[in-house]
């Protein structure tokens, strides 16, 4: 009787070491062929075409590692870029949500209708668009991966009600699954600026951004070097006509433990 009830806890034990890895994500499964077909979709021809070739989505999503099936946050997704390829390398299985901070959305109409026309079209039909408050990042469920592009400097600005950027960290870190990714790609600023050109330059130093999520309790876990530009002086606004759509970029990965 006690071998059964030894061999019956092993089982169990057993059992809930897989549920365990379960939840920690080990079952994703990142496909090159799923992120090569959403490149291709013809529902972003235009996208692709205009551009791929800068913003480098085969390098930057291989080294996040959205897989089939993902559950995905895209914070501030602009007008879709990332959320068009998201969903299709996700499928039927996955789901992407596409979400505003409510300041945010204020400045960017446009792109709240363009996305919730986006969600509401059955090609599209894994998206899900809304408007949280600032301070909040949610989701329904836990996710796998919250993903945002040039926006992480925005939360400190005065439009956005000067948001501590740990205050978006800890939501980051409590929507996303063990294992899940954090993967922030940003305007490159000067060395030893930290968040002092967010508003004026629209720039964030890489080091401090590192530094912010780590204290969140993220474990960094690589970054690309596919966005830099040398010829970027790290001093004047992304919006300068002299830079604008070609500023030195960072792109950093963190991973929930």
């Amino acid at each position: 009787m006690r071998t059964v009830l030894k061999i019956a806890a092993i089982a169990a034990a057993l059992s809930a070491m897989s549920c365990d890895r379960a939840a920690q994500g080990e079952a994703r499964h990142f496909s090159q062929a799923a992120l090569d077909t959403a490149l291709g979709d013809p529902g972003r021809k235009e996208q692709r075409e205009s551009s791929d070739a800068r913003r480098k989505p085969a390098e930057l999503i291989a080294l996040a590692g959205v897989s089939p099936g993902d559950k995905v946050v895209d914070l501030i997704p602009g007008n879709g870029y990332w959320t068009r390829i998201f969903s299709k390398i996700v499928g039927p299985k996955g789901k992407v949500y596409a979400v505003w901070p409510q300041a945010y959305a204020k400045e960017a109409t446009g792109d709240v209708a363009t996305l919730q026309k986006l969600s509401a079209d059955s090609y599209y039909g894994n998206i899900v668009s809304g408007v949280q408050p600032t301070a909040e990042v949610t989701a329904p469920e836990p996710v796998d991966v919250v993903w945002t592009s040039q926006n992480y400097h925005d939360y400190p600005d005065e439009f956005m009600g000067k948001v501590d950027p740990s205050v978006l960290n800890r939501a980051v870190f409590k929507i996303l699954k063990p294992g899940g990714t954090y993967f922030i790609i940003d305007h490159a600023a000067k060395a030893g600026r930290g968040i002092a050109d967010t508003d004026t330059l629209h720039r964030i130093e890489a080091a401090t951004v590192k530094a912010q999520v780590e204290a969140a309790g993220f474990k960094f876990a690589g970054e690309s070097k596919v966005l830099e530009n040398p010829a970027d002086p790290l001093d004047i606004p992304v919006f300068d006509k002299s830079i604008r759509g070609h500023t030195s970029q960072f792109a950093l990965k963190f991973v929930k433990p």
